[in-house]
């Protein structure tokens, strides 16, 4: 009897093997060996006495590299059932963590999001990052939840926004923005429109409050309004128009009046809204009270623009500041990225060789091994090599997507997503501001930048992942 249960046990076990997606894990593996040969060429030491020694940074990273793939065996061989389970308690620890460090924690460029054990740092936000998804897998798969409830919604905001706040109150804005990237989630699980264009909306306006002044954004929004009007009802467009120059008019003679700025556009375009709010009620055209409401908000929002900014760190005001092009310091705060993109564009088509990098060996380019290590690869492996690993990380993304959607119960398939929109988070910005197209952040590149606890939470993340798709097939089978 106890032969025949040890057969079946060997049967399922090699079974399970047999159904782990091999794609998936080998992009992991060649993403995790890139990294290492990165940061050894990033960051040797030729003054150590040997390259085994470990006061080497690629030595430290290989440590955990062997660490986080026993850990990623071990969830290999958990019941997938026991995530599911243990989604909750997860989430009130990983809060708990966020919690603690941000209290007892150690303060790092800025933010106190590390526990400092020893020589050894841990930054709880990479495993919180973890259990949120976990739990927000758990809201989404709840047989009562429903996408467009007003209830169900407000869950999975509370689930995102209770880490996001504490993560901010941490001065770690960057990590906690990782977060927003399970909108993307949400919408592939059916959330509304309505949603999402909100959100689009005030990054838009954000952005743009830097740039031009309020009363030029209203007067733009108002001009926009007017012709999205007009193509809705032809009938009103005479009406519109006249309107049109009487608000403009108003809104000339407004910078004119000894009212302050905000005062007067205030009231120009509150009586603005309120005379197209009328017109839409009375002539029962209610496809236009959806922009109308996105005005009125804008017109409160943009005032608040520069409350907000004043509220972040003066490093941070000045990487908005230089990213929409309103300040220029390249020996200051554009230094990194100057060097970054000089490092990049040096190595050409196929870069200068293996630890051949001038801007990398004589320290040109500051973070190089962790934050910057996109722009190492692009010097020593130029156009070719940086190709390559952005196509690594889109094949495991696409992978990890193709996972989600071949499971059938909805915790793993949104559990997938959210690897797939946090893994797309990260690489988009940490190239993008490697580049100069996004705001320095000091996100990492997953599984490729030195760190030991990103390498570990990355592999947690990605393994339950690997788990969820392939005890799915084990039951197919």
């Amino acid at each position: 009897m106890m032969s025949k249960y040890n057969n079946i046990s060997s049967r399922r076990s090699n079974s399970f093997f047999g159904n782990v997606d091999k794609v998936a894990l080998m992009l992991y593996i060649a993403l995790v060996g890139v990294g290492i040969l990165s940061i050894t060429s990033a960051s040797y030491d030729t003054e150590a006495a040997s390259g085994f020694s470990m006061s080497h940074n690629h030595m430290k990273q290989l440590v955990w590299a062997g660490f986080s793939m026993v850990v990623g065996l071990v969830i290999l061989l958990l019941d997938r059932r026991l995530f599911h389970m243990f989604s909750f308690p997860a989430y009130i620890v990983g809060i708990g963590l966020l919690v603690a460090v941000l209290i007892f924690g150690r303060e790092v460029n800025g933010a106190k999001a590390w526990f400092e054990f020893g020589g050894v740092r841990v930054q709880p936000v990479e495993f919180a990052k973890i259990a949120t998804a976990l739990m927000l897998a758990r809201i989404v798969s709840d047989y009562s939840f429903d996408i467009n409830r007003l209830n169900s919604l407000f869950k999975v905001a509370g689930v995102i926004a209770l880490p996001l706040g504490i993560i901010i109150l941490q001065n770690d804005t960057g990590s906690g923005l990782v977060l927003c990237s399970f909108l993307f989630v949400l919408y592939r699980e059916g959330i509304t429109k309505y949603i999402y264009f909100p959100v689009v909306f005030t990054v838009f306006l954000f952005i743009v409050s830097f740039i031009f002044t309020p009363e030029l954004i209203f007067t733009v929004l108002l001009i926009a309004f007017m012709a999205y009007s007009a193509l809705k009802n032809g009938a009103i467009a005479g009406h519109l128009r006249l309107l049109a120059l009487l608000l403009l008019a108003s809104l000339l003679i407004a910078l004119l009046t000894p009212l302050s700025g905000y005062t007067a556009l205030m009231i120009v375009c509150g009586i603005a809204a309120a005379i197209l709010g009328f017109m839409a009620i009375r002539l029962q055209l209610r496809q236009l009270l959806w922009p109308l409401l996105m005005f009125v908000y804008a017109m409160a929002f943009v005032p608040t623009c520069d409350v907000l900014f004043s509220k972040l760190e003066p490093h941070q005001q000045n990487r908005i500041l230089t990213f929409v092009g309103m300040k220029s310091d390249p020996k200051g705060i554009d230094y990194n990225v100057e060097q970054s993109l000089i490092a990049i564009g040096s190595g050409g088509a196929t870069g200068k060789g293996f630890m051949e990098g001038t801007q990398i060996k004589y320290d040109y380019v500051p973070e190089k091994h962790t934050d910057f290590i996109f722009c190492t690869v692009g010097e020593e492996w130029g156009f070719m090599g940086t190709t390559f690993i952005i196509l690594l990380y889109i094949a495991l993304i696409l992978r990890l997507m193709k996972m989600g959607e071949r499971i059938r119960e909805t915790f793993g398939r949104v559990y997938c997503y959210c690897v797939a929109a946090i893994l797309l988070f990260h690489v988009w910005v940490n190239v993008g501001m490697t580049i100069g197209l996004m705001p320095v952040m000091g996100i990492p590149l997953p599984l490729m930048s030195y760190g030991g606890s990103s390498l570990l939470a990355f592999t947690i993340l990605i393994m339950i992942a690997i788990s969820l798709d392939a005890s799915a097939n084990e039951e197919s089978v």
